[in-house]
């Protein structure tokens, strides 16, 4: 500021002196200003009152760094080739055939024979049918009867499938020959009593009936089966089953119920000590609610099943109510599933299954219900590895009437005729009790390869009886170890079967039932081998091996089964 002010001073001063210097030779007639120059005082100065603005913001030009690179050329002698497309080869898909016939034939002049034809439109209708027959003509060594065997069986079925629901109906026909060839060997029979039996015994199924689902619908479906089965010996029992279904989703949980409505209506021509009749007839109503709960990891189901049972022939009524809850927890995903429950239900006995399970019984039957009070059970299933899957189950079951067979009392000591060729201590029957189980049920499954799997269960029971000595032809344990291998062109499967012993109460000729003895069944193994040759999509060369070890075991008191069995075919497939 001083350097300022000395010079303005200066400035003016010069100023003031030059104009003070002007020429006066040439008079003129103007005003003349005298100006008295400025002379600066300390009152005069001021102060800077407010700082200048300044911008503090600095902002740094990022410099712009070229790259580059030196190359030097480098001799080679590598010529690259031309890349070229790999291709991907598709294998060819596998046909699939709607048809097929299966014939084969084996030792024990044993010929097989399967047909399944069918032809619809997969969008609207289906009509299919299935035959089967196998049998045999015997030759177990060392018997005084016939041992041949022959179960034909025909089904039918028609298909409707509509935008709304589908529905269907089925049709059937089963015929079975089977023979009470299980004499005791400890009795001397002479030929004229062999002669006089007709060993022979054949079993009748014929069925009809049908279902119908519904989509969108609280009304899920329904099934009806008629079926009415007979015998030989004029026995002849008639079933008629109905279960309607219905489904209610609330939110992420299901409601739903099935009724039932189970009719049977039976009658035997003889009593195995008399001869009168035995009828039987129940008529079951039932009802199954239960309310489904799903969450992520926990899946529970609160059931009960409800019955009003009304014993027809002894004119009595009954009601039954049994828990039907059951749980499962994902604790680590597909690794450990806790499993665990109790449930019950009441089984209606009947003719055929009894003879699906022992076709040795006699026509001579009590009928009865069992009453499945509960089952309380817990396990654990998942996976030991990705593929190795496993599933284990301890449980304890309370059953009042539970069926067991016992071999029926001779009414012949080798030199009296029998009136039915079943009274000669070759046929059994049917009695109950009250048997409580602590069961132990364990499965392992290994799926080693695409082409190669394995697998095995055991089943434990211990049976505790309230009137019977024993749980008679009930094995202690059962087990099965099976494997199979299949690639395109070959395939192969093995299954060894395992029973325990079975013990049977055996009354001798003309002795009170007190003076039984109980009779044991050796446990056995049966080994089943299978294989075949694929020759194209159509034509298949396969063979069974049956009883491979050769063991010459029993199934049932004096009822030896035959030993090896070798059977070889063929199967065509084609459409129609």
């Amino acid at each position: 500021m001083r350097k300022l002010l000395i010079t303005s001073i200066l400035i003016l001063a010069a100023c003031v002196s030059y104009s003070q210097e002007t020429k006066t030779d040439t008079l003129k007639t103007e005003e003349i200003l005298v100006v008295k120059p400025y002379t600066p005082t300390i009152s005069d100065a001021f102060k800077v009152k407010s700082n200048p603005l300044t911008d503090t913001v600095t902002t740094i030009q990022k410099e712009k760094v070229n790259y580059s690179i030196f190359s030097i050329p480098v001799a080679s002698t590598f010529t690259p080739s031309k890349g070229k497309a790999k291709g991907v080869v598709k294998e060819p898909k596998e046909r699939l055939f709607e048809n097929y016939i299966s014939a084969g034939f084996g030792n024990f002049t044993s010929p097989l024979f399967e047909a399944y034809l069918h032809t619809g439109d997969a969008r609207y209708s289906d009509l299919g049918i299935f035959i089967n027959h196998h049998s045999s003509e015997g030759g177990i060594k060392d018997l005084l009867l016939n041992d041949n065997f022959a179960d034909t069986k025909i089904d039918g079925y028609y298909k409707q499938f509509d935008k709304y629901y589908n529905w269907q109906i089925n049709a059937g026909v089963q015929r079975k020959l089977y023979n009470y060839y299980g004499l005791p060997s400890d009795v001397l029979f002479d030929d004229a009593v062999i002669n006089s039996m007709d060993e022979k015994q054949i079993y009748k199924n014929i069925y009809v009936g049908g279902k119908v689902s519904f989509e969108d619908s609280f009304f899920q479906g329904a099934t009806a089966e008629l079926i009415n089965f007979s015998d030989n010996y004029n026995s002849n029992e008639f079933r008629l089953t109905v279960k309607p279904k219905l489904e209610f989703p609330i939110s992420t949980e299901l409601i739903n119920g099935e009724f039932l409505i189970d009719l049977i209506n039976g009658k035997f021509k003889q009593n195995y000590n008399t001869t009168d009749d035995i009828k039987y007839s129940f008529l079951n109503l039932g009802f199954n609610p239960n309310f489904e709960v799903l969450r992520e990891n926990l899946t529970v189901n609160l059931g009960a099943k409800l019955y009003y049972s009304s014993d027809l022939e002894n004119k009595t009524n009954t009601f039954y109510a049994y828990p039907n809850v059951t749980a499962s927890l994902k604790l680590v995903d597909e690794v450990f599933i806790l499993v665990a429950g109790a449930t019950g239900d009441l089984v209606q006995n009947n003719y055929r299954n009894f003879s699906n399970e022992n076709p040795y019984i006699s026509p001579t039957l009590n009928m009865l219900q069992t009453d499945k009070q509960y089952k309380a059970f817990v396990g654990a299933k998942g996976k030991l590895a990705s593929n190795i899957g496993y599933n284990f189950m301890v449980s304890h079951t309370n059953e009042k009437n539970k069926p067991l067979f016992v071999q029926n009392q001779t009414k012949t000591d080798g030199t009296i005729n029998v009136a039915n060729a079943y009274e000669a201590g070759n046929s059994f029957g049917v009695i109950y009790d009250s048997i409580k189980t602590l069961g132990f049920f364990g499965e392992l499954t290994i799926n080693a390869s695409k082409e190669f799997n394995f697998g095995g269960t055991i089943n434990y029971a211990n049976y505790t009886t309230e009137t019977e000595l024993e749980a008679w032809n009930l094995p202690d344990i059962t087990a099965t170890i099976s494997a199979d291998y299949q690639n395109k062109s070959w395939f192969a499967g093995a299954k060894l079967f395992y029973n325990g012993q079975t013990k049977d109460f055996v009354i001798p000729y003309g002795q009170p039932s007190t003076a039984g003895i109980i009779i044991e069944n050796d446990s056995y193994m049966d080994l089943n081998l299978n294989g075949g040759y694929i020759f194209s999509d159509r034509l298949t060369a396969f063979a069974k091996v049956n009883n491979a070890l050769g063991k010459k075991y029993q199934s049932f008191v004096n009822y030896q089964v035959q030993t090896l069995q070798i059977l070889a075919g063929i199967t065509y497939k084609f459409d129609l």
